[in-house]
C-alpha cells in the first residue's frame, strides 16, 4: 500500500516581477516530503530555498503549480484560509528570531494563542510549559534584550510549538548563533522530529545534515542531486 506524502509539490512555480524583468525563484519543482521526516533544504543565497519555505508556510502564494499539505491545497487558499492554515498546522522559526522586544519571553510565546480565543490564564500556563520544555523556565520574565541569541531562538521555537502544529518550518535557525548555541538548537529541533513532528529546515549549516532523514538541494530555483550541488558550490567558492 502506497502512503501519500504529507507534503506534495507538483510543478510548483514562483516568479517575482521586478520592474520590467521577471525572476524565477522556484522553477516548476516536484517534491514529496513524508510525514514525520526531518527534511533539510540546502542551497546558496538566492537559490530559492527560502521562497520555497515561505510558500510552504502560507506566507507567500505560488505563481503556478500545486502545493498540498496534509491533503489541503495551499496554492488555492485566500488570505483568510492561509491564516487559518498557519494557525492550525504550521510553526515557523526564523533566523532573526522575530520576537517582540517589549514583551517578556512568556508573553512572546503566548502571543499566537490570542488569535485562537484562548483565555489569558490558559495562555500563560501553556507558555510556561513550553518555556520549561526548551530549558528556559527561569527566563520567562526576561525580555529579548536580556537573553542571549541561543535563548532567544529557544523562545522562538517555544512560540512555534504553542499551537501544537504538526509541521515545523525553520529558516536558517542557526544563522545568527555561535557554534555551541547553534548545536543546541539543532538538538532541540531533532527532539521535535523524534516526538513525531514533520520538520523542514532551510540552512547553510553543514552540521544540520547529520540530523536529516531527507536532503534536498536547490540551485537557481531547480532541484538538483547532491553531486551536482557539490560541484556547483565548489566552483562558486573557487571563483568567489
Amino acid at each position: 500500500m502506497t502512503t501519500e506524502p504529507y507534503i506534495k509539490m507538483r510543478k510548483l512555480l514562483k516568479i517575482f516581477e521586478l520592474g520590467d524583468s521577471k525572476v524565477t525563484a522556484v522553477n516548476s519543482i516536484d517534491l514529496d516530503i513524508p510525514a514525520g521526516s526531518f527534511t533539510v533544504i540546502m542551497g546558496p543565497s538566492g537559490s530559492g530555498k527560502s521562497t520555497l519555505l515561505y510558500m510552504l508556510g502560507g506566507l507567500d502564494w505560488p505563481t503556478g503549480g500545486s502545493l498540498m499539505v496534509g491533503g489541503e491545497e495551499i496554492a488555492r487558499m485566500d488570505e483568510n484560509d492561509l491564516a487559518d492554515y498557519r494557525q492550525r498546522k504550521v510553526g515557523f522559526v526564523f533566523q532573526s528570531f522575530n520576537l517582540i522586544s517589549s514583551m517578556t519571553a512568556e508573553e512572546n510565546v503566548a502571543f499566537p494563542l490570542r488569535f485562537a480565543g484562548i483565555s489569558s490564564g490558559e495562555r500563560k500556563q501553556r507558555a510556561e510549559t513550553m518555556l520549561e520544555g526548551v530549558g528556559l523556565g527561569e527566563r520567562m520574565d526576561h525580555r529579548p534584550t536580556e537573553l542571549s541569541g541561543g535563548q532567544q531562538q529557544r523562545v522562538a521555537v517555544a512560540r512555534a510549538l504553542i499551537n501544537d502544529p504538526p509541521l515545523i518550518l525553520a529558516d536558517e535557525p542557526t544563522g545568527n548563533l555561535d557554534s555551541n548555541s547553534g548545536f543546541a538548537i539543532m538538538e532541540l529541533l531533532f527532539s521535535l522530529h523524534q516526538a513525531g513532528k514533520t520538520l523542514v529546515v532551510v540552512t547553510h549549516d553543514q552540521r544540520m545534515t547529520q540530523y536529516a532523514t531527507h536532503m534536498v538541494y536547490i540551485l537557481d530555483g531547480n532541484l538538483v542531486d547532491e553531486s551536482d550541488f557539490l560541484a556547483a558550490t565548489q566552483i562558486q567558492r573557487k571563483t568567489a
